[in-house]
């Protein structure tokens, strides 16, 4: 099917046409999937260990065994190659690893299975979308992250705030994929549905990653450019009030719109000029509503101190800085011994037990785990998904360019994997239809 946009085009029509038929109630079914798989959650009532995620990979075992019967085959695409490859490769020194050191630490020697298991749910995900649309693209997509999002730092609020929604939601919603709920009341951190703390600060950052990328494709319309900057302020600040990683995604996405602002400006046409004071207007308007609450209630205006933390020490004390950037610069910065030639090429198969290696942040975890062999094998498999999904969506280049850097900024704070998002991205058909 040609998804060209060509609005003279019938098969363009069409897909727009289905589009706009698809219902409400439908479209509040896709977002809560999308929610599940990029915001996986278990719940008390199932076996332990039993998350959406992997309720949508079984789904897509499904899916794919009901494809093979009709196609009466299954072809791999070529540009999954090096991504599989090297996801294998990347398992198989982790498994050397646990060999030679006598562990039982398999958390990276079995990333084969974390990796098919993202792809399939994400295989799940997109043949949902394209069921009800026709079609799946990289603005479709992300029209349900950034609503996601948004939703899930609302819901942080209202179970901060609201006790009886709070209990229904520990009742029956486990958050063991990110943190234990009785670790996330003792720090008083904000929590969503499976979402929170780093996991939940990594994925807003890849969303207002895109979101600054669609914005500035569609620049020209203003209705878009309100909700994509409304978005882009509140997840700015609530995601921060849960995870303070989520300002990395902020200042990547403004660094994408200052890059692109001579583009963005090179035109001063009337309607450039609103869609900048659109801009401007939204800012102030959702600003002074978080500058409200921080004066009027005690509990978000502690929560507001610790997602800007850095903001309000540089202007109460004229420095830049946190508590937990302080603590990573001094003593989280752990490597193997100089000597220990073993430690730093293979690793000691070490990275569940977090007591053991001292550290979170990312390089060192890895280092630790399968040693500096792992270390570049998993981050070229990032720069390999990357090519590829630039290479897949030209119009998206430079975004994908920015994912690459997020993956390696984000590992100088925390152990984390993006092919969360890359699984997508893979599933997704790389013509646009606006």
């Amino acid at each position: 099917m040609d998804l060209s946009i060509n609005r003279d085009n019938k098969v363009f029509q069409d897909v727009k046409q289905r589009r706009n038929d698809v219902a409400i109630p439908t479209k509040f079914f896709i977002g809560i999937i999308v929610s599940c798989y990029f915001f996986p959650f278990e719940f008390t009532f199932l076996p332990s260990g039993l998350n959406t995620k992997i309720m949508l990979a079984l789904f897509g075992v499904l899916l794919l065994g009901i494809r093979s019967i009709k196609e009466k085959s299954i072809t791999l695409d070529k540009e999954l190659m090096p991504a599989i490859l090297l996801a294998a490769l990347f398992s198989i020194i982790g498994f050397i690893s646990v060999d030679i050191n006598y562990s039982s630490d398999y958390s990276y020697a079995n990333y084969w299975i974390s990796f098919s298991t993202w792809l399939l749910g994400a295989y799940t995900t997109c043949e949902i979308i394209r069921y009800f649309y026709g079609y799946t693209s990289f603005k479709l997509l992300f029209d349900y992250l950034i609503a996601v999002c948004v939703v899930q730092c609302f819901l942080a609020l209202i179970i901060d705030n609201v006790e009886p929604f709070k209990i229904f939601i520990d009742t029956y919603i486990s958050q063991s994929t990110v943190a234990e709920v009785e670790f996330l009341n003792r720090v008083e951190r904000l929590y969503g549905i499976g979402a929170a703390v780093d996991v939940a600060g990594t994925r807003f950052s890849i969303v207002l990653l895109a979101l600054s990328a669609i914005l500035v494709g569609s620049s020209r319309n203003r209705t878009n450019t309100f909700y994509y900057w409304s978005a882009f302020v509140i997840i700015t600040i609530i995601g921060n009030m849960m995870s303070r990683t989520t300002i990395i995604g902020t200042s990547l996405g403004i660094l994408y719109i200052v890059l692109n602002s001579t583009s963005l400006m090179k035109s001063l046409s009337l309607d450039r000029l609103k869609m900048w004071r659109t801009i401007f207007v939204v800012t102030f308007i959702i600003v002074a509503i978080a500058v409200f609450f921080y004066q009027t209630n005690e509990i978000i205006r502690e929560q507001i101190r610790f997602g800007f933390e850095g903001f309000f020490n540089w202007i109460e004390i004229g420095t830049l800085t946190t508590e937990s950037t302080e603590r990573l610069n001094s003593v989280m910065w752990i490597w193997p011994d100089s000597n220990d030639y073993k430690t730093w090429i293979i690793g000691k198969a070490t990275f569940s037990d977090w007591h053991a290696v001292g550290t979170d942040i990312g390089y060192c975890r890895f280092v630790f785990y399968s040693g500096l062999l792992g270390l570049i094998t998993f981050s070229l498999f990032f720069v390999c998904n990357a090519f590829i999904c630039a290479s897949k969506f030209q119009s998206y280049k430079v975004f994908f360019f920015f994912l690459l850097a997020l993956t390696f900024i984000i590992w100088l704070k925390v152990a984390t994997d993006l092919f969360i998002i890359y699984a997508l991205f893979y599933c997704l058909e790389p013509k646009e239809v606006s």
